[in-house]
């Protein structure tokens, strides 16, 4: 009994230092949301001072009403959600077809079309942005819904990550379909879809994500007040000669939360849509 205690100890004193390096990494990947929460609270005079207060005293919470009257915040949360909206839908819809075609359909050229498409993985989006911008201005669409919302409806990583999961469904479940006489497209939209729901979570939270927090496209194609999303708004309580940090940090709240929200709904979808979509290649 006495030989087998030192090896106890030993796994103990590992699994609590885990979780004491875990705890740190959390506390070092956390601070920087607790202190601009905690910005978002303090008077103006108490943000740059000598000695920082972490838990501001009194707390201001009237700068969340002066960062939502200062800038039109309802204009830009109403354009924010109708393009990241719109593009996750889009994106799911032409994701999901074209990695079923690559994933389940038989046709010639099948592998080297996918590769050919895979690989504008690795050409840098600068490349195609000059290109796409003189295309919608000879269409006239900038400053425009289309602007923001079309060039990115289709997606080589979501096409991939959908395929690779449609390849991990079992070929008896759409040979049984083909028995009862269903179409191509009723194997995918029956069968395919909705047992692709992990897949499809997870990739409408990338594209949420990018979309809601892109600033460089929107601030190209954008150049009323009526048609800026978000994170241009932000910008704009940023000065030349000075920035109101209280404003800031608040206007950064509120467009955080929906962002939190989204992540806690889908987060056992997400982890599972992570998980499954690596298993075949």
């Amino acid at each position: 009994m006495n030989k087998r205690k030192p090896v106890r100890l030993g796994k103990a004193a590992q699994v609590a230092l885990s979780y004491v390096a875990l705890c740190a990494i959390a506390a070092v990947t956390l601070f920087p949301f607790f202190w601009m929460v905690s910005t978002s609270l303090k008077e103006p005079g108490n943000i740059l001072s000598l000695q920082p207060q972490l838990i501001p005293s009194p707390a201001r919470w009237a700068n969340y009403i002066d960062a939502w009257t200062a800038q039109p915040f309802g204009r830009y949360y109403i354009n924010s959600i109708v393009v990241a909206v719109s593009v996750t839908l889009g994106q799911l819809l032409t994701c999901s077809l074209a990695g079923y075609a690559f994933a389940r359909l038989r046709f010639v050229g099948r592998n080297v079309l996918f590769f050919c498409y895979l690989s504008t993985l690795m050409i840098p989006s600068q490349v195609t942005m000059i290109p796409v911008f003189i295309i919608l201005r000879y269409f006239g669409w900038l400053n425009t819904y289309q602007a923001l919302i079309l060039p990115s409806v289709c997606s080589a990583y979501g096409t991939f990550l959908l395929r690779q999961f449609f390849k991990t469904i079992p070929k008896d479940l759409e040979d049984a379909a083909t028995i009862d006489r269903c179409s191509q497209f009723g194997i995918y939209l029956h069968i395919m879809l909705p047992l692709a729901k992990p897949a499809l979570a997870t990739l409408a939270t990338f594209v949420l994500l990018q979309s809601w927090n892109d600033f460089f496209w929107p601030l190209i194609v954008c150049h009323t007040p009526e048609m800026m999303t978000l994170p241009i708004g932000l910008s704009n309580f940023q000065g030349m000669y000075s920035t109101s940090w209280e404003l800031l940090m608040a206007g950064a709240v509120i467009v955080m939360v929906p962002v939190v929200a989204l992540y806690i709904i889908n987060q056992r979808f997400f982890t599972r849509g992570i998980v499954l979509t690596g298993l075949k290649g």
